[in-house]
């Protein structure tokens, strides 16, 4: 499964909303018998590039696509 994009509001940073999100999509890949779930996230985006691996996704290449410079990772199911 790719994950396109998740987002959450400002006022609801730190209340385990966006881990939640993510467990959400996981199970769906689950359900859908999918082997790993892939995203990217551009390079800017430190937090993002921590809270990644924490999750149990590993780095799996970097890339400039246009006009971003992106970090791909991806979580075996």
């Amino acid at each position: 499964m790719f994950l396109e994009n998740i987002a959450v509001q400002p006022e609801a940073a730190g209340r385990g909303v966006g881990k939640a999100l993510m467990a959400c999509c996981e199970d769906a890949a689950r359900r859908a018998d999918l082997p790993a779930i892939k995203l990217y996230t551009n390079e800017k985006m430190v937090k993002n590039l921590k809270i990644y691996p924490h999750l149990g996704y590993h780095e799996t290449g970097r890339r400039s696509e246009d006009g971003f410079n992106r970090v791909y990772f991806e979580k075996p199911l």
